[in-house]
């Protein structure tokens, strides 16, 4: 794992924090657990936490809720824990900005592979970040530009949008194929850089993702259409990708 990483685990279940926290420190990792929501907030409040374990069904205020009001203000890695039979949720957990999801009984390989995949991408988006000084690498299409340094959509009053990891690999991969259709297994193979294996449904969820932070309209889109049986085609008018 990565050298003084910082874990939070969020879970109801003693027993599966305890798990958690014994796989993690073992790794060298500093854990810190929380039973609710309302537990986990205070600790990111006080801690900076490089990755979030988080059990979609809590008492009180759930992991999606959760989930949905940390993506407004931050880029923490956020890895949901579901039972095998929330798969409506897991769908949900990604629209609300999860990266990824683990099912219990959850795999202790696994689990860490993920989540050293992903503290790395988190951490290496932050680091390489460019200072005031530095100019952003920037492309455009449309009315729209594309901060590829910091993950973010400009729009023409030049208000930024943040995308996630996934958003911003799969808005990279519709650019550079702009006008074509692109299955789902095609995008879900340029898109993949993870441990675990994605659903033509997440691909859809990404799309709509996208498509809400781009304003086109899901029953009219203009830029991101939907080839009924064969995929999706990217539709701008125009494209920098200097």
């Amino acid at each position: 794992m990565y050298p003084n990483a910082n874990i939070l685990v969020v879970d109801d279940e003693p027993l599966t924090r305890e798990c958690l926290r014994c796989y993690f420190e073992a790794e060298g990792c500093q854990v810190f657990c929380a039973e609710t929501a309302e537990e986990a907030e205070s600790v990111l409040a006080q801690q900076a936490i490089d990755l979030l374990l988080l059990d979609i069904r809590l008492p009180g205020k759930d992991g999606l809720t959760l989930t949905r009001e940390i993506r407004v203000h931050s880029e923490v890695g956020i890895i949901l824990v579901t039972g095998r039979q929330d798969e409506v949720d897991r769908l949900i957990g990604l629209e609300c900005g999860a990266d990824e999801y683990v099912t219990k009984p959850f795999n202790p390989r696994e689990i860490l592979a993920r989540s050293k995949n992903l503290i790395r991408r988190v951490r290496h988006s932050t680091q390489t970040k460019p200072t005031d000084c530095q100019p952003n690498r920037v492309q455009g299409f449309d009315d729209w530009k594309l901060n590829l340094d910091r993950r973010q959509l400009i729009d023409r009053h030049h208000q930024t949008t943040q995308l996630t990891e996934a958003e911003f690999q799969l808005l990279r991969v519709l650019m550079n194929n702009r006008g074509q259709v692109m299955s789902r297994d095609q995008l879900l193979d340029q898109i993949r850089n993870r441990e675990w294996m994605p659903s033509d449904r997440t691909v859809d969820v990404l799309i709509g993702r996208l498509r809400r932070k781009l304003l086109d309209d899901p029953a009219s889109p203009k830029l991101i259409l939907t080839v009924h049986g064969a995929g999706y085609l990217f539709t701008p008018q125009s494209v920098d990708l200097q």
